[in-house]
């Protein structure tokens, strides 16, 4: 679960610490108090991309921390990541945001963006305000639905996925394989033509960089007689014997003289020696035009073929192989066609089995899957709802199968069941995505869930509804939700108040949490807005009492 969250210098906050509860967690404050930053902070610190405003006004950088609470399921699903809780089974994410970039960190450990959201995808979900819009969307039915049965159907999903890659790859070869024969046979030669050239070239590993470097020699060859023999006429002067002699005449007149003595004889053995070595080299050396023209041409040759083929011997040797093994196939085109024509039809076969046995796969868990969720409307006080899903075949196969599943529904008796877009109203859609998050949470073992606003267009009875679904839903999960509404934030096991201030220098969000009577207040100003009386609180506390009876009976 979710123990703490930390926000720093992002928009209306300069500091804000909570420590959130078991259950559910209720957020309430005036319009405008910035209740959506709160949220916003948690959708930043799991890898949402920050606005550029987003820093509070002349702080360097905003910050925010999750601090979660795993249990050992968790703790092996992260480890499995090569994240690592500490021993008392925490996880500290955290997000540092600055003007140019943004660093994120697991256990003071940076991470990747793909890393964060795949650690985070198991501790918390979130459902945004709009979050029910994309029930319009056919495409989101079908991965609810995937989700509901991912235990099972994951392995026959990957299986599907992975004979549809190999489906599309001899589609694929089918398709450029359908050339007339003209077509071929010119490239055919075209081949040939290059396989010979490359295998006349005999080419050797390390014969370009030893040919380079004795071509250099001879392109510089007349440059370097005469620097060395201007070096040989240097070292050949008598100056250092013309030295030795007038040193010998007064070495035995000063001990350190020997010393001086002995140094020009060194010289003059290393000057002898350096100078039989530039003979040497000189007496050696040679210029051959014609084999200098004849490295050129190779050069030539070999830069040639590494501007075609390749920038080395092993890669120019790696497109001949390719070559020869595409020449192949064109000389037995008739029998490669044949082949692959063969294999296509194998896997064709083989991948409607398989995305036919995905689809009943699919229709059972659709089944079990609509009941809980029409149960669940019956709930939040869709008394009279039908509600289920229809199948379709797509013209296609895809990496997921050839279904195309969508929900529908009636709101009335005696109407049928139509798409969700064509029925239901924002409101209604909402609580369609609730009852259906209701479902999944059941299913799923993620410890965390957030609602911003689930609220959206309900009141009266149905906030009621709502509420008691929220209340069930956090019995075995940890809930976060932000309302409006008195009739949800009564059930409230941990209240927290998200409030603004301002004085003539800056304007401030905090947010703390409320104690019982404070609770009260606060339901009071939901039911009472502006002018609240000691009826309206008293109101407030009976609402209190009643949602800790309702709770305590689904308990």
């Amino acid at each position: 679960m979710l123990l703490e969250l930390h926000v720093r210098n992002l928009a209306l906050i300069e500091q804000a610490d909570v420590e959130f509860g078991e259950g559910l967690n209720i957020l309430t404050g005036e319009t405008g108090a910035g209740k959506s930053i709160i949220i916003g902070s948690v959708n930043l610190a799991l890898g949402q991309k920050a606005p550029k405003d987003i820093i509070r006004t002349g702080a360097e950088y905003g910050y925010v921390e999750l601090i979660f609470s795993v249990n050992e399921e968790r703790r092996k699903e992260l480890e499995a990541l090569e994240i690592f809780p500490d021993e008392e089974g925490l996880v500290i994410i955290t997000r540092k945001i600055m003007p140019s970039r943004s660093v994120s960190k697991i256990n003071d450990e940076t991470v990747t963006a793909a890393k964060l959201r795949q650690a985070t995808g198991l501790l918390i979900d979130i459902h945004g305000q709009h979050e029910h819009q994309s029930l319009m969307h056919v495409s989101k039915h079908l991965e609810i639905l995937d989700t509901f049965a991912k235990s099972r159907t994951s392995l026959l999903k990957k299986e599907v996925a992975d004979v549809y890659r190999r489906y599309k790859e001899l589609q694929s070869v089918l398709e450029e394989s359908e050339g007339d024969q003209e077509s071929r046979k010119r490239e055919a030669d075209f081949l040939q033509f290059e396989i010979g050239e490359i295998e006349a070239a005999e080419l050797k590993e390390g014969e370009e960089e030893s040919l380079t470097e004795q071509y250099r020699k001879y392109v510089n060859g007349r440059r370097i007689l005469e620097s060395l023999s201007a070096a040989y006429q240097a070292v050949e002067t008598d100056g250092i014997g013309q030295a030795i002699h007038q040193v010998n005449e007064v070495a035995d007149y000063d001990e350190p003289l020997k010393g001086i003595q002995g140094q020009l004889y060194d010289v003059e053995s290393i000057l002898n020696d350096v100078r039989h070595t530039i003979s040497a080299y000189l007496d050696d050396m040679t210029f051959d035009e014609e084999e200098m023209a004849r490295m050129e041409e190779r050069l030539d040759l070999i830069h040639g073929l590494q501007a075609k083929y390749g920038g080395t011997v092993e890669q120019i040797y790696e497109a001949l192989e390719e070559k020869k093994a595409r020449l192949e196939k064109l000389e037995n085109f008739d029998e490669y066609r044949r082949k692959i024509e063969k294999e296509y039809g194998e896997i064709t076969e083989k991948l409607e089995k398989l995305c036919g046995t995905l689809s009943k796969e699919r229709k059972a868990a659709a089944k079990l899957l609509t009941e809980q969720i029409q149960k669940n409307l019956v709930d939040l006080n869709f008394l009279n709802v039908d509600f289920s899903m229809e199948f379709g075949r797509l013209k296609q196969f895809t990496s997921l199968g050839y279904d195309e599943a969508e929900f529908v529904i009636s709101t009335n008796p005696g109407e049928p069941r139509r798409s969700l877009g064509m029925v239901a109203s924002g409101g209604e859609l909402s609580r369609v995505m609730l009852a259906i998050k209701t479902v999944l949470a059941d299913s799923d073992a993620i410890p965390t869930l957030i609602f911003d606003e689930i609220d959206t267009g309900i009141s009266g009875r149905t906030a009621q509804k709502v509420s008691e679904q929220l209340a069930i839903i956090s019995r075995s999960h940890q809930v976060l939700c932000i309302t409006h509404l008195p009739q949800i934030a009564a059930m409230a096991d941990c209240h927290y108040e998200i409030a603004k201030s301002s004085d003539k220098k800056k304007t401030t969000t905090g947010i703390h949490k409320l104690n019982e009577e404070e609770m009260v207040d606060e339901l009071a100003r939901l039911l009472g807005g502006v002018q609240i009386t000691e009826a309206v609180r008293q109101n407030a506390r009976e609402m209190k009492a009643l949602a800790r009876e309702t709770a305590m009976g689904q308990r």
